[in-house]
């Protein structure tokens, strides 16, 4: 199969009405605890991540098989030791056509708030894929809706891999819409690829 294809998986996250389940921190408003676990990352060959610096989940999980880019040479600094790093904005990837069988994205998207800058990433990996090659993304849902006065969404994780884990926040400002499963299949069609599988779940466990 020629085609490249896209596995999206989410925390899936709502605006909660409960206290209990959302609590306000100034102009924070966070979110559930969630818990994310990874064996693996099911692709061949050499994987492009983006946007792997920081905690560099990706990186920890499959080693040196991993090209770690990203736009902060601080961040990248901060990342696993035993991948490849390179300070590259995805928008504009240096690589050649056809030069990776895998990518991935853990958690970088939400960070993207252009929706023209989204589609333009989607298009590069989509151009530095091999035929048949897969783009994994792991995202949170981050609504448009939110409490009055607050600025920031904030997403605790736990992410279990094998023998290491990770306690990490994520936050981020509010959309115009939502970023949610539908609206990054929508900006992966329509950059080329095919969306192979979508797993809407809080706990993501691959195989």
């Amino acid at each position: 199969m020629n085609k490249k294809t896209l596995i999206l998986s989410t925390a899936v996250i709502v605006a909660a009405t409960l206290a209990a389940a959302v609590w306000a921190v100034q102009d924070m408003q966070i979110f559930p605890m969630q818990d994310v676990a990874l064996h693996r990352c099911p692709g061949e060959g050499l994987i492009l991540d983006i946007g792997g610096g920081g905690e560099g989940v990706i990186g920890r999980l499959m080693g040196d098989r991993v090209v770690a880019i990203d736009l902060s040479r601080e961040e990248l600094e901060h990342a696993p030791r035993g991948n490849i790093k390179v300070v590259m904005d995805a928008r504009d990837l240096a690589f050649l056509d056809d030069s990776f069988h895998t990518a991935t994205s853990f958690c970088t998207l939400m960070y993207i708030k252009d929706q023209e800058a989204q589609r333009k990433v989607f298009a590069e990996v989509l151009r530095v894929l091999k035929p048949g090659g897969r783009f994994f993304v792991w995202d949170v849902v981050v609504p448009a809706e939110h409490k009055e006065g607050k600025t920031t969404a904030v997403y605790p994780m736990k992410i279990s891999l094998p023998g290491d884990t990770v306690r990490t926040a994520y936050g981020v400002g509010w959309p115009d819409e939502a970023h949610d499963l539908s609206y990054y299949a929508r900006l992966a069609a329509l950059a080329g690829f095919e969306v192979a599988d979508r797993k809407p779940v809080s706990y993501t466990h691959l195989r």
